[in-house]
């Protein structure tokens, strides 16, 4: 009998490979090579039959690593078996590319299969700051990669943006924003730069090649917020805007990602592929962060884990808090009392308090979160609210 409950609901797939290392990344990711790539397709696909019985995906997302850089026929087989193994007819699909890597056959082949949601990372629209960020592909790309995505009958496409990038002006950026808003997506993310360690980006800090302006990067996610909602889009977590068709009854836009938004709201999730990370029965599940030892693992018919960590539920409770507190919307006391067992009211007094008293909360008869300024410090409030394992 499978030792996971059987009603898992969102299902992610990491593909590790890149054509490059982006300056900035500190994902596991490592370069392609069709051997390896082939040995990876082989131990996911294993992977997925050892844990289909116990998923029935409501929203699928393959993530990176650069999806899209897998081979038609790579793509061919995971679907294939994908199909075999019923994991097909998610409500919500996502997968993410670079610019650099769509071609007309595989989008239509994506689509063909039921990916109905594409995430392109485009980061930037302009030319010298995409090569400050060891990015491959160019803005030209970009436009013509969004084109054939349309014409292969994608309508729902996120458009991944970062902000102050070391030579970014408040200038560039609002030209980015604007020509991001003419494409026309239904969705854009966007993050500020972070500095991570053992990465280009992190050691020519260090090494004093640039200064990190905060009052700048302040400046840009004000500017972020401003002009995409003015464009119509809506706000519904701290980097991710979507558009609505106006239907109301729900809290969050139309077009809001669903997979994460399970993410943020505590759901359950299984997690394949290298370094990929899961949470089941509240059970934290990471798999081995090196390729071929998963692919080793799986040989064997063996899941490849790195560690499952057993959370308490106050633990499980924290983090479903503050990864809560991300969005907009907050959390509402009885759907967070629903979710885990506990009940913010009781347990989180002096965090809400000390959030408010900073000008980054609101606390009503209903639901506590965050305001605008708040929505800036989201990570630090998260610290707070977060309860160690003992």
């Amino acid at each position: 009998m499978s030792a996971f409950h059987s009603s898992v609901s969102s299902l992610y797939v990491h593909v590790p490979f890149c054509a490059a290392k982006c300056d900035y990344c500190a994902f596991y990711s490592e370069s392609s090579g069709d051997g390896q790539m082939n040995r990876y397709v082989d131990a996911l696909i294993s992977e997925m039959e050892i844990v289909a019985s116990t998923v029935k995906p409501r929203t699928v997302f393959f993530g990176g690593g650069t999806p899209s850089l897998l081979s038609l026929k790579q793509w061919r087989r995971i679907l294939e078996a994908m199909e075999r193994f019923d994991l097909l007819g998610a409500d919500e699909w996502t997968v993410e590319c670079n610019p650099a890597t769509v071609s007309t056959e595989k989008a239509r082949l994506l689509r063909d299969h039921g990916v109905n949601r594409i995430s392109m990372g485009v980061q930037s629209l302009d030319e010298r700051l995409l090569n400050r960020l060891g990015r491959i592909h160019s803005r030209e790309m970009v436009f013509k990669s969004f084109d054939r995505l349309r014409v292969a009958g994608f309508d729902n496409i996120n458009l991944d943006l970062m902000f102050a990038i070391p030579g970014q002006t408040l200038d560039l950026w609002q030209i980015t924003l604007a020509e991001a808003i003419a494409m026309g997506s239904e969705h854009i993310s966007s993050y500020e730069v972070i500095y991570e360690d053992d990465t280009p980006l992190y050691e020519q800090l260090k090494a004093g090649e640039f200064d990190v302006d905060e009052e700048l990067a302040c400046a840009m996610y004000d500017e972020l917020i401003d002009t995409v909602t003015a464009a119509g889009f809506v706000q519904y977590e701290v980097a991710n805007f979507a558009r609505h068709d106006g239907k109301s009854g729900n809290e969050l836009p139309s077009r809001a990602c669903q997979h994460n938004v399970n993410y943020w709201r505590g759901g359950s999730c299984q997690a394949l592929g290298p370094s990929a990370t899961g949470y089941v029965d509240g059970r934290r599940i990471r798999n081995i962060a090196n390729t071929d030892r998963y692919c080793e693992q799986l040989a064997l018919g063996q899941r490849a884990h790195e560690s499952v960590e057993q959370l308490s539920p106050l633990a499980s409770a924290g983090e479903t808090a503050a990864f809560g507190l991300r969005m907009n919307v907050g959390w509402p006391f009885e759907l967070f009392e629903r979710t885990t067992g506990c009940d913010l009211r009781i347990g989180w007094i002096a965090e809400m308090k000390r959030t408010v008293d900073s000008g980054w909360g609101v606390r009503n008869e209903e639901r506590f979160h965050l305001t605008r300024q708040g929505m800036r410090f989201a990570d630090t409030v998260a610290e707070w609210f977060i309860r160690p394992e003992l």
